[in-house]
C-alpha cells in the first residue's frame, strides 16, 4: 500500500497552521472542481485526493495520528525498508469509521462521497462511509443541489446621491443591470440583487450580488447617523444684531435666523434638514449649523470711532459706581 504524503498534496509544509491548510485547499479545490474541469479525469482524481488530504489535515486527531504514521513510516525507510514491507496493520483502525467531513459547503467537498477516499486513508482511518478497509471505493458525486456564491462590488456615490437616491448601471455578461440605491444609504449599506452571483451546481439556485455603498466625503457637511453639521459664517455686525443669512442644504437653501447677541461657536438645529432616515418613509434627522463670527479686518475711521463709542458704553455700563 502507498504512503500518502498530504502535506505534499495541499502544498504547506508540516507545521502549517488551520488557517494556511483552510486556505491552500480551498484554492485548489475551485481550481480542480469537476464544475470547472468537465470530463477532466486527472482534474477529478486530484479533486478527489484534495479532499482527503483536507479531511485528515482539518482535524486534529486524525492529524495527529497521521503524524506518528509518517515518522514511523520515515523511520522505516530510513532503515532500509522495501515497498511492501510496512506492516500496516500496527495503525488499522479500530471501530466504526469517521463521520466524514468531506462533503460541506465549507470545504467544497460537495462533490464526492467520503466512499472515495484511498486504502491509505481506510486503512489507517477506517472505513469512509460504508467503504471496506483495504479496498478503493468508486467515486461517488452527489446530486445535493448546491448554491452558488456571493459576489460583493463597491459603489461609490456622493452625498448628494445618498440623499435622493441614485441608479447604478452594471454590465454582466452582456446584460445591463439596473440598481437602484436606496435614499439614506450610507457607507457599508449593502444593496442585495437577488440571483446574480455564481451560477449554483447540480441544479442549486445562484448566489447573490451585493453592492457596498461608500458615501464620498462632501466638503460642505459632515455626517453623523443620519443628522448633518455644517458651519455658517457670520460677520460680528450679525452676530450683535441679528439678521436671517442663507444656508445650504441637501435639498434647497433656506433662510436661518440668528438672534441677536448670538455667540461664536453656537449651534443652531434645524429639525428634519438632515439626511432621509433609510427604508423609513418621511423620516429626516436633522441638520446643525455652527456660527463661525468674523471679525472685520478693514475698518474705515468712522467705523472704528463708532465702535469706540459702543465701547465706552459698554465700559459705563459696566463701571460700579462710586
Amino acid at each position: 500500500m502507498e504512503y500518502k504524503d498530504y502535506y505534499q498534496t495541499l502544498g504547506v509544509s508540516k507545521d502549517a497552521s488551520d488557517k494556511a491548510i483552510k486556505s491552500a485547499y480551498r484554492k485548489l479545490a475551485r481550481k480542480y472542481h469537476p464544475d470547472l474541469n468537465p470530463d477532466d479525469k486527472q482534474a477529478e482524481e486530484q479533486f478527489k485526493a484534495l479532499n482527503e488530504a483536507y479531511e485528515v489535515l482539518s482535524d486534529p486527531s486524525k492529524r495527529a495520528k497521521y503524524d506518528q504514521v509518517g515518522m514511523d513510516w520515515q523511520q522505516w525507510q530510513q532503515r532500509g525498508g522495501g515497498p511492501g514491507g510496512y506492516d500496516w496493520t500496527r495503525w488499522t483502525a479500530r471501530g466504526p469509521g469517521f463521520g466524514g467531513r468531506a462533503g460541506t459547503a465549507e470545504d467544497l467537498g460537495d462533490m464526492f462521497g467520503g466512499g472515495a477516499f484511498s486504502d491509505f486513508f481506510n486503512q489507517i482511518f477506517g472505513e469512509a462511509r460504508g467503504g471496506r478497509p483495504g479496498r478503493q471505493s468508486r467515486v461517488q458525486y452527489q446530486t445535493r443541489p448546491q448554491r452558488g456564491q456571493d459576489y460583493q462590488q463597491e459603489v461609490e456615490i456622493a452625498l448628494e446621491e445618498a440623499y435622493r437616491g441614485t441608479v447604478r448601471i452594471l454590465d454582466k455578461g452582456g446584460r445591463r443591470l439596473e440598481i437602484k440605491i436606496p435614499a439614506g444609504a450610507r457607507t457599508g449599506t449593502k444593496v442585495r440583487i437577488s440571483g446574480e452571483g455564481s451560477p449554483g451546481g447540480y441544479g442549486g439556485e445562484p448566489g447573490d450580488l451585493y453592492l457596498a455603498v461608500k458615501v464620498r466625503p462632501d466638503p460642505r457637511f459632515e455626517r453623523k447617523g443620519d443628522d448633518l453639521h455644517t458651519i455658517a459664517q457670520v460677520d460680528l455686525y450679525t452676530a450683535l444684531l441679528g439678521d436671517s443669512i442663507r444656508v445650504a442644504t441637501l435639498s434647497s437653501p433656506i433662510m436661518l435666523t440668528i438672534k441677536p447677541e448670538t455667540q461664536n461657536g453656537q449651534v443652531l438645529r434645524l429639525r428634519g434638514r438632515g439626511m432621509p432616515k433609510l427604508r423609513a418613509k418621511d423620516e429626516y434627522g436633522d441638520l446643525y449649523v455652527k456660527v463661525d463670527v468674523r471679525l472685520p479686518t478693514k475698518l474705515t475711521p468712522h467705523q472704528q470711532e463708532l465702535l469706540e463709542q459702543v465701547r465706552d458704553a459698554g465700559q459705563e455700563q459696566t463701571t460700579p459706581a462710586e
